[in-house]
């Protein structure tokens, strides 16, 4: 039996760290059920921890150095 997973909604501006409300950019699903999000500080942080009890994580981290596309004249 093989068991679809849905994709993860990307992160807005309005998720907010479970740790400190910073924004979030890690979402952790949980092996147990559930999730928790992360700020990139405190996804550092806890990295070793987060991998011991994921299921899934979603890390859109890399938003904090990609370049924005210039502005069309």
């Amino acid at each position: 039996m093989t068991t679809a997973v849905a994709p993860s909604a990307p992160l807005t501006a309005e998720d907010r760290c479970d740790r400190c409300g910073a924004q979030a950019y890690l979402r952790v699903e949980l092996i147990t059920g559930g999730e928790l999000l992360f700020c990139a500080h405190h996804a550092r942080e806890h990295g070793d921890k987060i991998r011991e009890i994921a299921a899934h994580v979603h890390d859109e981290t890399h938003k904090l150095t990609d370049k924005p596309a210039p502005a069309a004249d």
